[in-house]
């Protein structure tokens, strides 16, 4: 955690009042591992006030990218602002306004909820501090077990107080690494809607998740496999940018449907859903010609709106992966 918090104490200049109405505004950024490329020139543009989704699979570059944005990292190409701080020359005034939520709970399991943040209020040098970590408590529902060890807290709980730790220092940009990974589905609703409740204040969201009812739940979104950026926008724009048709289709035996489909001309990819089959492809025509092929009195076909996960599966099977 030192590492995390190194400079954070020391004086930083104001920010620039005059600033624009983005909350990140960066070009190009890139960041290399050795002969790798993780991360490959990213155009990026978050607005204040905004719940901005990141998604990708795993290996994607979104944890590499993020820590690029809050300081942790010095990309090795791009450039751009956080906050209206330089993301090449000011990172140590980029971490003073951001909070950053990590993948793995990051704080110490032998303190108490109230030690914890009682001590990452002292490392953000935060104006009365037993105040802020009062409000804290009350507003993330934690005062009735301030007392319990965090070593002892599930998921949500954990969830809970990482997200209270990256508030106390009242940043004005949040990041989130796959926050909900791991929890209840009652824990992930409760935590969506602290989110919107900040981000109705004006506090900026960067969220990763590999959850399409997240996804769902951000005003606009960003798809990155093998370091590229793939596509970004709201949700329509998402959906209408891939021009991906998509059929289902209900009734016995759909896996012989599915051997029956894979392979022919217009067809891009068959997904199980249930007891139902998402059948895809940009092609409307072709696609519908090889359906007609296999069609049986026994099955039920719709033609349906392409789903994000369809448009994201489409997607990843076209990219190419930078580790070959």
């Amino acid at each position: 955690m030192a590492g995390v918090f190194a400079d954070l104490t020391q004086p930083t200049e104001t920010m620039n009042e005059n600033a624009t109405d983005l909350a990140v505004d960066v070009t190009g950024i890139s960041k290399r591992f050795g002969d790798k490329t993780v991360v490959n020139a990213i155009d990026l543009q978050v607005r204040r006030g905004e719940i901005y989704g990141f998604l990708g699979p795993n290996g994607s570059g979104k944890t590499t990218f993020i820590r690029m944005l809050c300081g942790l990292l010095t990309p090795d190409g791009g450039s751009g602002k956080c906050l209206g701080f330089d993301v090449l020359t000011q990172q140590a005034e980029i971490k003073r306004h951001v909070g950053y939520m990590t993948q793995r709970f990051s704080y110490y399991e032998d303190l108490s909820i109230r030690e914890n943040l009682d001590f990452i209020a002292r490392v953000y040098d935060v104006r009365d501090r037993r105040n802020a970590v009062e409000q804290s408590l009350e507003r993330l529902g934690l005062r009735n077990r301030s007392a319990q060890l965090a070593g002892e807290l599930s998921g949500g709980w954990k969830q809970r107080l990482a997200l209270a730790a990256c508030l106390l220092h009242s940043p004005q940009l949040l990041l989130l690494d796959e926050p909900t990974a791991g929890v209840d589905p009652k824990a992930r609703r409760d935590f969506w809607d602290e989110i919107h409740r900040l981000a109705a204040d004006g506090l900026t969201v960067l969220i990763t998740t590999h959850y399409m009812d997240e996804a769902e739940r951000c005003h606009r979104l960003a798809y990155l496999a093998y370091g590229k950026l793939l596509t970004r926008g709201t949700l329509d724009e998402v959906l209408a940018a891939a021009r991906l048709v998509t059929w289902t289709v209900s009734g016995p035996n759909l896996r012989r449907v599915s051997d029956a489909l894979r392979g022919r001309d217009g067809v891009e990819q068959i997904v199980a859903f249930g007891n139902t089959l998402h059948v895809s492809g940009r092609d409307a025509a072709k696609l519908e010609a090889a359906i007609n092929s296999v069609r049986d009195p026994r099955h039920e076909w719709n033609r349906t709106r392409s789903g994000l996960e369809d448009v994201f599966i489409s997607l990843m099977d076209g990219a190419t992966d930078n580790f070959k």
